[in-house]
């Protein structure tokens, strides 16, 4: 019953990143990514603690952009490599886990 349970996860995951290019078709930002400027537009205020703090982090590519690329194809390839990061860390998390205490 487990092994049915796994493959079911693992379908959902594989429906997720089938529709994730969904978000191309989407107008304006992103569900949470928006800049100190945009909330203030929402809200009419930036919260104190995330303008103290939206300057320590800066992405490693604003707006999925690869130079020269179209930002669709960042955008799927910035999917591919978080796709990629979120399996590899799940199976090594797991890998670490299933193994039982030492005999030794």
């Amino acid at each position: 019953m487990g092994q049915l349970k796994g493959r079911w996860l693992w379908l959902a995951l594989g429906l997720l990143v089938v529709l994730s290019p969904l978000g191309l078709l989407a107008e304006g930002a992103a569900w949470g990514e928006w800049a100190p400027e945009e909330l203030e537009g929402m809200l009419g205020f930036v919260p104190a603690g995330l303008h103290s703090l939206s300057g320590i982090w800066q992405a490693p590519l604003p707006d999925y952009g690869l130079g020269g690329l179209p930002p669709s194809v960042g955008y799927v390839l910035s999917a591919i490599v978080g796709v990629g990061c979120v399996l590899g860390v799940t199976w090594l998390l797991g890998r670490w886990l299933s193994h039982g205490p030492s005999d030794g």
